[in-house]
């Protein structure tokens, strides 16, 4: 069996998204932290997240994230599936963060867009109506 343990994510300021990131999932925590240095630029580094899955934020950023509307190669976005989508925007509302897209359904799921200004990263969330992974992953025919 293989799982995506975690991603390494590089921020100019890594409060915002870690504020964010334990907003959409309260049961997430800082596992670890410290200090380190990355082709001789001083960095902070943290781990959240929880026992089994986590991501790395490292500070010290440079340059202009990557315009999430255009083609440049690079990370698009991170999923997440979630049980309750209409709660976690609710929460997420409550905590001052607005969707970057409309609440979306069709047949097998919703999702979600949220994205964290400040790093430019963009997170999706997902609820699955269906066990059936054709139906999960079916989508609407391209024009």
């Amino acid at each position: 069996m293989v799982k995506l343990e975690h991603a390494n994510l590089v921020v100019d300021d890594i409060q915002p998204t870690l504020d964010f990131l334990l907003a959409a999932f309260p049961h997430w925590r800082v596992r670890q932290s410290g200090l380190s240095h990355w082709n001789g630029t001083p960095r902070k580094w943290l781990h959240v997240g929880d026992d089994q899955t986590y991501l790395t934020l490292n500070d010290n950023g440079q340059g202009a994230p990557r315009d999430l509307a255009g083609n440049a190669p690079g990370l698009a976005h991170l999923g997440f599936t979630v049980h309750g989508i209409e709660a976690l925007i609710e929460r997420l509302d409550k905590k001052g963060y607005a969707p970057s897209s409309a609440l979306e359904q069709q047949f097998a799921r919703k999702n979600v867009y949220f994205t964290v200004e400040s790093s430019g990263l963009e997170f999706e969330f997902v609820e699955y109506l269906s066990d059936d992974p054709a139906e999960r992953n079916a989508s609407p025919e391209l024009n």
